[in-house]
């Protein structure tokens, strides 16, 4: 299993954001968390990847136990999170760069190249993050999560492109699911908007609507 995630529960105050859930994600899978503002799903994400800690239950991912060993699981998951950071100074392929010598990437000038061009970052390559639109900053993050070709990429944000570009974007798709054939992708579903395919869903709605009906009571 990639990811196991087991009685997973996370309390803000008398707030239950994630109500003791479990499923499984296979290798290769492409999942989707579903479900309205508030059901959860930007927590149970930064749970999975180890930047929030859980009140009980408990995540591994590729066989490591994330709580137990938090950096070598981190080293094995790319994650774009909800609000993505990134040092707005820098030139995209010197973050990219930056990026790499963090995770220790070896022959990193060709892998900065290549992320950029499955990215479709090429033509803003050369330009200062703080320059780009939010469209070419999501990608920029997008990169940046691939760089160190992760066993597991979680998304918790949606990546956008304009109708012009559908075929570009289609290609773009194909190629990164070749390249992540030996991961899994999560990523946050809205409102259906064409976004990368996906096998199933977890749907997260169902832990506001207990929450909703034992709040009535």
């Amino acid at each position: 299993m990639s990811i196991v995630v087991t009685d997973l529960l996370k309390i803000y105050g008398e707030q239950k954001a994630v109500d003791r859930i479990s499923f499984t994600v296979n290798k290769g899978e492409i999942v989707g968390f579903l479900g309205p503002n508030g059901a959860g799903k930007s927590t149970t994400m930064k749970m999975i990847t180890g930047y929030l800690k859980p009140n009980a239950g408990s995540v591994t991912v590729a066989g490591i136990n994330v709580a137990e060993n938090p950096l070598l699981a981190k080293s094995k998951i790319g994650y774009l999170p909800e609000a993505n950071p990134l040092y707005y100074e820098m030139y995209v392929k010197e973050y990219l760069d930056f990026i790499g010598g963090i995770h220790k990437v070896q022959d990193r000038h060709k892998k900065v190249q290549a992320v950029i061009e499955l990215t479709g970052l090429t033509i803003e390559s050369k330009k200062k993050i703080n320059q780009l639109s939010k469209g070419y900053k999501q990608r920029v993050g997008l990169a940046a999560a691939l760089i160190h070709d992760p066993e597991v990429l979680i998304l918790d944000s949606s990546l956008y492109f304009h109708r012009n570009e559908e075929g570009q974007v289609r290609r773009r798709h194909q190629a990164l699911h070749r390249s992540l054939q030996k991961s899994r992708v999560a990523q946050e579903l809205g409102s259906g908007r064409r976004r990368l395919p996906y096998r199933f869903a977890v749907d997260l709605a169902d832990a506001v609507r207990r929450r909703a009906r034992k709040s009535a009571r």
